[in-house]
């Protein structure tokens, strides 16, 4: 076994490059030693082990950020802007006149990942990732801090994108374009590439516009074993007994990976055909366990009528976005900026 252990993580340090490996690895290694084998987490050590970096009125890397708390429900939203060019304006945060009155702005909502359980907002790893998002697609973006399992389960993590997005479709300063309206987009990686695929799932129900879904290799599941997670069990970072904890600290208990939540085009999932559903650009790492579900994701899409754009990246792990050191960061980038700026 140890001999395995030995190939898998020289094979991960072939593919990946060097400060990636090293910087998932740490978080690989903080993960085991947070998750109990009895379905608890030790959330004191986590937030203890979670480099967190405060908002910034102030630019950093061309971009500006702030906080939101929800008196009402304590959901923390932070919101990135590219800084004004002026500089006599920097430090003043303009809630009162929209984005812009003629050019179209997009606001991207997004949703970190760590599986439901790790992570936040403020997590320096997410915060970065966001600016950039910022930067490359002059869009706002909005972080959403939702609950994590295991102690708020499901359906705790959608309710809280649900809110989220109501709270930015109501703010008239996240309003451009000549019709003066919010054009929202929906992004996630991981778990929040399936909070925001059930959310948008929820905002098409009620009628609600959302422009576009970007997932990045989006965490779903169900009960069988597929080809990939049997072929790439325990060598790029994650294994099955993993994925399992996972599921078990955020479904209903007594539920299986075949809840909607986890397999949303399983034999209990919702049917997406005639529903007015955004356009869905999913991105599937060719090196992750979980690839065949997503793919099985974009042909769910595909048989109900949905438009969606797969890209299909085959050298690429998990995580490849943190870091701007490898071809398939730059070529998720471009694809996201086309995405929301589909005019340019």
């Amino acid at each position: 076994m140890a001999g395995g252990n030995e190939v898998n993580l020289n094979e991960s340090k072939r593919v990946v490059p060097l400060n990636t490996w090293v910087l998932i690895s740490n978080f690989k290694l903080a993960y085991n030693l947070l998750r109990r084998p009895d379905g608890t987490f030790n959330r004191d050590l986590a937030e203890y082990l979670d480099r967190k970096v405060p908002p910034n009125t102030i630019p950093v890397d061309g971009v500006f950020s702030f906080d939101h708390v929800d008196r009402a429900t304590g959901l923390l939203n932070r919101v990135f802007q590219a800084a004004p060019q002026n500089e006599v304006q920097w430090g003043i945060v303009e809630l009162e006149k929209p984005l812009s009155t003629t050019e179209v702005v997009p606001v991207i909502i997004f949703f970190h990942g760590g599986s439901f359980t790790h992570s936040s907002a403020n997590s320096a790893i997410y915060d970065t990732f966001c600016r950039r998002l910022v930067n490359i697609c002059k869009a706002v973006v909005v972080s959403v801090n939702y609950r994590r399992s295991p102690e708020y389960r499901y359906p705790c993590a959608y309710d809280d994108g649900w809110a989220a997005l109501k709270w930015v479709k109501s703010r008239t300063w996240l309003q451009s374009g000549k019709d003066s309206k919010v054009y929202v987009y929906l992004a996630g990686d991981s778990s929040g590439g399936n909070i925001a695929h059930h959310v948008a799932v929820r905002a098409a129900e009620a009628e609600v516009e959302i422009l576009g879904n970007i997932l990045l290799h989006p965490m779903f599941g169900g009960e069988k074993r597929t080809e990939s997670e049997t072929r790439l069990d325990g060598k790029y970072f994650v294994t099955i007994q993993d994925r399992n904890w996972y599921w078990r600290a955020f479904l209903p208990e007594g539920e299986d990976r075949d809840h909607p939540a986890c397999n949303p085009f399983g034999l209990r999932g919702k049917s997406l055909e005639g529903l007015k559903f955004p356009k869905s650009l999913i991105c599937v790492a060719g090196l992750d366990l979980i690839q065949d579900w997503q793919l099985a994701y974009v042909e769910g899409l595909r048989k109900a009528g949905q438009d969606v754009k797969l890209l299909f990246l085959k050298e690429a792990t998990i995580g490849f976005y943190f870091l701007p050191n490898n071809d398939h960061f730059y070529c998720l980038m471009e694809e996201i900026k086309n995405f929301v700026n589909p005019s340019c």
